[in-house]
């Protein structure tokens, strides 16, 4: 829409509503200019509360079938919440069928309409219109975003409707469902903004926090979006994220019937008042559930949310959470802020370290055999309570694994691969929240991924449903139940997410397999770095096909995160990033070991070095 779509005659106007404090401007599609006075800069924002909404108008008398169709497609960008002037384009029987939340899809610069192909063309009955363009994505009924592929050719049809003051009008009488836009109106129209559910291998025990796992959707930015994602929140997880995680609020858990729309008061506080499906859950359930709004809401609002309170069905309160208890209640993000920056030494091939985010840039060995030992390392991977560490060989071929103590040793290897060549062997091992440890053996007779649980012991063959290629890198969330991967597969390496699915031996079958695998970077024809930048997010090296290298941010659903990319940085071998978003990037480039904190450039820390990593 707007600037997205080639349009057969003129557009529409829109009207845009500004809401600042307690005044409303309404701009409409003409206005007066003044014929004297001098001309004066306008300041487009005085007021940081400034909210600018866009309103499509209704179709005028006597329109023809054309503007009827452009004006219906207009009305689809809008901020009207229920689309009623959209369905003013329509008949009642089509506006009484047309469900616009079954989907959205979302098209490169479409929707066209293209006469000199399918055209405008005359029917029995009324006019027929393609729409066309190409497919980039598909948000679904639950609002989860999947990159889409391919050519979208839908046709609208139109018909005289007899109106009530007797005259006829032209009006849309059949047409697809859901919503079609172009990338831009969906990028103004939409925010990806993340609802959080609770891991389902996580028991919650004293030793034991029940982790916060993300599940990204995309909401309509302008359109009570508090109240869309608390609503969205209580339905539960996207069909993708379904299988991995649980919810503390009860089945059928609703919205008491009433409310219409949730706002924070002038404190920051939210109530929220639930159906009597959450009446008996006790004090910790509450609680989770609580901190499952907090999570869901700490980016939405402008000032945030600092407390929730739940309400029964009767208005007797359930419980309260502030957002300073949420994480003693439910752990959210990295079970804590990690000291240190490790890198594989240039000289001695021996793990070092740097304090995050200090201006000490001098590297030092790790306690233990890791940093003070005789065996050469290319890889290492840092346990998450950076107590222990995994450290792969320079050949590739083993694995040890050592404590971060002063004076540990350092056994035999806990893992050997077969493979010959220095280019196969093991991958960079990965840290669960678990304290478990995954790496990729590479080999070419025998490639599998591989969990060691407490990085000991023999190691479980993990099964990758539908997998076609060879693990290159393996990084798993800090919530326990998502992996990234770098795959190669018939000489292209691309990034795929899947789901980490543990089975119990009360369930009659022990294991642990990766199912649900989607690309997390389609439009990236080779992955060559990454790492976790965030709950949904991770920081990218890789380049488009025909094109240069580049590091970019993506989400694990296949979309783009609004914001800059990080700053350019030539040669990049090896990237990582911790999943708390304060901690500065840290690579290894063709300038050596260099980290990129927030406003800043890339600074050097050391002109040899490799494999840097966060624990994880």
């Amino acid at each position: 829409m707007g600037a997205d779509r080639d349009r057969v005659g003129r557009r529409r106007p829109m009207r845009v509503v500004a809401y600042a404090g307690c005044g409303a401007v309404l701009l409409a599609g003409c206005a007066s200019m003044p014929d004297s006075g001098d001309l004066r800069g306008v300041e487009a924002s005085q007021r940081p509360d400034v909210q600018v909404r866009v309103f499509a108008i209704p179709p005028r008398e006597n329109a023809l079938p054309v503007e009827i169709v452009q004006g219906f497609l207009e009305a689809l960008t809008s901020d009207d919440p229920q689309f009623d002037t959209a369905r003013k384009y329509l008949t009642d029987d089509a506006s009484k069928q047309w469900r616009p939340y079954r989907s959205t899809t979302v098209l490169a610069d479409g929707p066209n309409l293209l006469p000199e192909h399918s055209g405008s063309r005359e029917v029995a009955g009324g006019y027929e219109y393609a729409l066309t363009g190409e497919k980039v994505a598909k948000v679904d009924s639950q609002f989860a975003y999947e990159p889409a592929k391919g050519t979208y050719n839908e046709m609208v049809h139109l018909t005289e409707q007899k109106e009530a003051d007797g005259t006829k009008q032209w009006r849309i009488d059949r047409l697809p469902q859901g919503l079609v836009m172009g990338m831009s109106d969906f990028q103004r129209n939409y925010e990806s903004v993340n609802k959080y559910y609770l891991a389902a291998n996580s028991e919650g025990g004293a030793d034991e926090q029940r982790g916060a796992v993300a599940d990204p959707i995309y909401v309509r930015e302008q359109v009570d979006p508090v109240t869309q994602m608390v609503r969205s929140l209580l339905k539960g997880p996207t069909n993708w994220l379904e299988p991995v995680v649980r919810t503390s609020f009860p089945t059928g858990t609703a919205l008491k019937k009433g409310v219409k729309s949730l706002a924070p008061d002038d404190k920051n506080k939210l109530r929220v008042p639930l159906n009597d499906k959450a009446d008996r859950v006790g004090q910790t359930a509450c609680t989770e559930m609580a901190a499952q709004i907090l999570f869901t809401l700490q980016d939405l609002t402008p000032t945030g949310i600092d407390e929730v309170e739940l309400l029964r069905s009767d208005g007797a309160q359930l419980c309260v959470l502030t957002g300073q208890r949420a994480d003693s209640a439910v752990a959210h993000g990295p079970a804590k802020r990690a000291a240190y920056e490790y890198f594989i030494d240039g000289e001695k091939k021996r793990l070092v370290r740097i304090p995050v985010g200090g201006s000490e840039q001098t590297p030092t060995p790790v306690p233990g055999a890791l940093g003070d030992g005789d065996k050469a390392l290319r890889a290492a991977a840092v346990s998450r309570d950076e107590d222990t560490a995994a450290g792969v060989s320079s050949d590739g071929r083993s694995l040890y694994v050592g404590s971060l103590a002063s004076g540990a040793s350092l056994g035999e290897p806990v893992l050997r691969s077969t493979a010959t060549s220095e280019d196969d062997g093991l991958t960079t091992p990965s840290w669960d929240a678990s304290g478990d440890l995954w790496v990729a053996d590479r080999d070419p007779k025998n490639s599998r991924l591989l969990l060691l649980e407490k990085g000991a012991g023999e190691p479980i063959v993990v099964t990758t449903a539908g997998l076609e290629g060879r693990i290159e890198a393996v990084r798993v969330a800090a919530d326990g139940v998502r992996v990234a991967l770098i795959v190669r597969n018939e000489g292209r390496t691309s990034l795929l997410i899947g789901r980490i699915e543990r089975e119990d031996e009360s369930s009659g079958r022990a294991g642990v397999q990766i199912d649900g695998l989607r690309s997390a970077a389609p439009q990236l024809e080779e992955v060559t770095a990454m790492s976790w930048a965030g709950d949904s997010r991770l920081v990218v090296v890789g380049r488009e096909a025909r094109g240069v290298q580049q590091i970019r941010y993506v989400q694990v659903d296949g979309s783009t995160p609004v914001g800059p990319a990080p700053s350019a940085l030539t040669g990049v071998k090896e990237i990582a990033a911790s999943e708390d978003e304060r901690a500065p990037l840290v690579a290894h480039s063709e300038d050596g070991i260099v980290r990129l904190s927030s406003g800043s450039q890339w600074q050097k820390v050391v002109k040899t070095g490799m494999a840097p990593v966060y624990p994880g």
